[in-house]
């Protein structure tokens, strides 16, 4: 890197602000799941509560502590830039729908990128209290455990996980693929939450997640999780992952190729 303000120290110093920005909002959303909020609809882009944007509020009062210098692009307040290098990517909120509902599976996503490359990763899952980091270069962690993407070799032995988009007419082109790989692969999920999916593919209990028309704040932390834990990101044709593109998938790298060739033949 060229700037040397992000040594190895400044680096876990990164990582360590990324968490406890990632622990504040955490905080906000279990004090409201399970009680009344004030839900709205954001036109073809799902939920949002007051949940999601006081959690933001608090986590970018951590991280606007620890870097001022810095931008960010955040899914509520929308993106403000800087002459800095340095921007935050962060989703307060990730799984709104399934937070509404009470169901349990939603996640707080930070990163922190630097010359337009994401080098700290942070998601939290606050009703397990479990963070997942990583630091570019230096692995992906669960707490103090070393994260590594599964061992499964074969596709019809593989659990992977994948999304929907809330744009109801393009159903029909999600469901091409879902219905392809469902007769090939052991199970697919559908949890509500991408950066949770990533996640667990890091961690190694699915071994291939796939999804359109995300955000970067979907993807940014849990992308780099993946790939420090010994995982391939691409798009669905293998081109390099981008966080502005259309298309993801992450694997574990040994199904890479098989999955890909049943997302291109089902397109």
């Amino acid at each position: 890197m060229k700037d040397s303000s992000l040594s190895d120290r400044n680096l876990q110093l990164l990582k360590t602000r990324t968490i406890e920005a990632a622990h504040a909002a955490g905080t906000v959303l279990l004090k409201y799941f399970g009680r009344s909020f004030d839900v709205r609809e954001k036109a073809q882009a799902g939920l949002v509560t007051n949940a999601d944007l006081e959690a933001e509020r608090a986590a970018l009062r951590v991280l606007k502590k620890a870097r001022p210098d810095f931008g960010f692009l955040a899914e509520e307040s929308g993106e403000s830039k800087s002459p800095a290098e340095g921007r935050w990517i962060l989703d307060p909120l990730d799984g709104t729908t399934n937070f509404v509902h009470g169901f349990p599976m939603f996640c707080v996503s930070i990163a922190a990128e630097w010359q337009n490359q994401v080098v700290v990763g942070v998601i939290y899952h606050p009703v397990l209290n479990e963070t997942y980091w990583s630091i570019q270069g230096k692995g992906a962690f669960l707490g103090k455990k070393r994260l590594k993407v599964s061992k499964t070799r074969q596709l019809r032995d593989s659990l992977l996980t994948t999304g929907f988009t809330y744009r109801k007419n393009e159903l029909p082109l999600e469901m091409r693929p879902f219905e392809r790989l469902s007769a090939t692969v052991r199970a697919i999920r559908r949890p509500g939450s991408a950066a949770l999916d990533l996640a667990y593919t890091a961690r190694g209990v699915f071994d291939g997640f796939w999804e359109r028309n995300l955000s970067p704040w979907d993807v940014a932390a849990g992308s780099l999780l993946v790939q420090e834990a010994g995982g391939k990101v691409t798009d669905f044709s293998g081109n390099p992952f981008s966080m502005n593109g259309s298309e993801i998938l992450a694997t574990n790298k040994t199904l890479h190729r098989d999955i890909q060739a049943e997302l291109i033949n089902s397109s």
